[in-house]
């Protein structure tokens, strides 16, 4: 889901509002959340670091997840040393939280599969017989109360 956070400077109450909005189809975005937070308590937070802003920006009503947190503390540090009555949008997507794929590559010295099959893929006719030697089919006998009976 991709989400869009926007932070929203107010220089006169010292607040910051924090807006979030998602997309839920393509090309439609909701908003979903607004709070208002002590523009000051931000500030502060964001000089201590990573740990100390998700802790003032974390509350039960809005409570991103750690990578979230990150991404938002990162791309505000400017926002927060400047004085100036600005606004910031943040986009982020829940796919970023996934961890990338690794690509693999089969190097010389691994062993193909084809090799494999060569080497084990043979069956004599022998062996064969052997394990159809056995009639394995169930026999009951009238002292057999079991429910399975056929």
């Amino acid at each position: 889901m991709r989400q869009k956070i926007r932070f929203e400077k107010n220089a006169k109450s010292r607040t910051l509002t924090i807006l979030e909005s998602s997309e839920v189809d393509p090309g439609v975005v909701m908003p979903l959340h607004e709070e208002d937070y002590n523009l000051d308590n931000m500030i502060k937070a964001s000089k201590e670091g990573v740990q100390a802003f998700s802790k003032v920006l974390r509350r039960r009503s809005f409570f991103p997840a750690e990578t979230l947190c990150v991404k938002l503390y990162e791309n505000t540090i400017k926002f927060f040393k400047s004085d100036e009555p600005q606004n910031i949008v943040i986009e982020y997507d829940d796919a970023e939280a996934f961890p990338k794929e690794e690509e693999f590559h089969l190097e010389d010295e691994d062993v193909e599969i084809d090799k494999i099959l060569e080497e084990d893929g043979t069956t004599d006719d022998d062996e064969i017989k052997e394990i159809d030697a056995k009639d394995d089919t169930p026999k009951f006998t009238p002292e057999d109360t079991s429910e399975h009976e056929n």
